[in-house]
């Protein structure tokens, strides 16, 4: 798997927005492998690298916003591996806030489930792709901070 992220990361922008799409939805993998990767490989700006990440891993949160959304328990147990037990689970938990925890999508493990629930709720477009796009941008400007900028 390793391999296939760094194999990304030569196509430069496009192999980081195809990653951070592709984590934030059916690849059980990073794409912070990629980000760092081009960081150090290919020093451009960073904020570029920021806003392309952002891009695709927010349209991959989205994307499973989507599916919730078609309320298709099959496709999502079939292709995002969610049960619907834990969809139910979750559900339950963010009946009253669900649009606000849209902001947590960018957590590994719970963020897919977030996102497909508040699907399910039928939380406003908008606030949610918003609040989903705010979440995604500060945990690559906190990983950037923590990798990057701090031995740079």
């Amino acid at each position: 798997m390793d391999t296939a992220l760094i194999g990304l990361a030569t196509y430069g922008y496009i192999g980081l927005f195809i990653a951070s799409f592709l984590s934030a939805t059916i690849l059980p993998f990073s794409s912070e492998v990629v980000f760092t990767t081009l960081l150090y490989a290919a020093p451009g700006n960073s904020w570029i690298y920021i806003m392309v990440a952002t891009a695709g891993n927010s349209l991959g949160a989205f994307t499973c916003y989507a599916l919730g959304r078609l309320g298709k328990l099959r496709w999502i147990e079939r292709y995002l591996h969610i049960s619907s037990e834990k969809i139910e689970q979750w559900k339950e938990r963010l009946t009253q806030h669900a649009t606000w925890a849209c902001f947590f999508t960018f957590l590994p493990f719970i963020g897919d489930i977030i996102a497909v629930c508040a699907g399910f709720l039928r939380t406003p477009i908008a606030p949610t792709f918003l609040l989903i796009t705010i979440g995604k941008a500060i945990r690559y400007l906190l990983w950037i901070a923590a990798t990057y900028w701090v031995f740079v």
